[in-house]
């Protein structure tokens, strides 16, 4: 049995979520929500009340969790207007999912209209705070590290208010970091981390990653006693079963070891 808890995400087989999660119910432990459609006038691919409905009796019938990766396309720190626009799609999202309970809302912090970085920090770290009412608390909003981006770029923010962070391991491996520096020291506020392999682009099986690499992901999440989840974020059912392979043939090596 893994410490943490091992997900995906709910686009593994080419189908709707619900028959995603069915189909994973008995192959990981939280399933990732991909809700990057939604927007201010469509429903975009939110879920039905009543596939909802379904989603809790899986969860209670297979011990599965979920985290909802919020739209895409949210400008958090963007004028009234943008931001507000953000919020309600923000919103919408947890509305719908609030009965899900889930683990953890993870949420990207876009930058590309900010022309005053304080001024956007600002923003940010106050429509953060209003979307954590919807969320349930601070805690439950998990700010993902985004490729391209400096290192501390969200540094300003999480240190203003207690949100969570989402590691994405994959991200600074496509940037060229060696991610263990980076991971040991968001750890004691991450709630979700996020791996996957680099091969002609990101998002791809582990197998495209040397053991080493991946080895001391593990090592260190092992080592902090981490026990959150894990999720494999890739999209296909290849990547997925060798990346769980990947994932259960290094941890068994590490328990060996002692």
């Amino acid at each position: 049995m893994l410490p943490f808890r091992m997900g995906t995400t709910s686009y593994i087989i080419p189908d709707d979520i619900l028959p995603n999660v069915r189909y994973l119910a008995d192959k990981v432990e939280d399933i990732e929500l991909i809700l990057f459609e939604a927007d201010e006038k469509s429903a975009g691919n939110l879920p039905a009340p009543d596939v909802i409905s379904e989603l809790i009796d899986l969860a209670a019938k297979h011990d599965l969790t979920y985290t909802v990766h919020l739209p895409l396309d949210l400008r958090l720190g963007a004028d009234s207007d943008q931001q507000s626009i953000s919020l309600a799609k923000a919103r919408k999202v947890m509305d719908l999912t609030r009965d899900l309970k889930p683990w953890a809302y993870v949420v990207h912090l876009n930058a590309e209209d900010a022309v005053d970085y304080k001024d956007w920090v600002e923003r940010v770290a106050q429509a953060l705070r209003l979307a954590a009412e919807w969320a349930g608390g601070e805690e439950l909003l998990a700010v993902e590290n985004l490729e391209g981006y400096q290192l501390d770029f969200n540094q300003p923010v999480v240190e203003r208010i207690g949100v969570s962070r989402c590691v994405d391991i994959g991200h600074l491996w496509l940037d060229g970091h060696d991610a263990l520096p980076y991971l040991q020291m968001a750890l004691p506020r991450t709630r979700v981390i996020h791996l996957h392999g680099i091969g002609t682009r990101d998002h791809q099986s582990l197998n495209h990653m040397e053991d080493s690499q991946v080895r001391t992901v593990l090592e260190c999440l092992v080592r902090q006693n981490y026990s959150g989840i894990v999720t494999l974020e890739v999209f296909n059912q290849e990547d997925l079963i060798s990346s769980l392979q990947v994932v259960k043939r290094l941890m068994r090596g590490l328990w060996e070891k002692g």
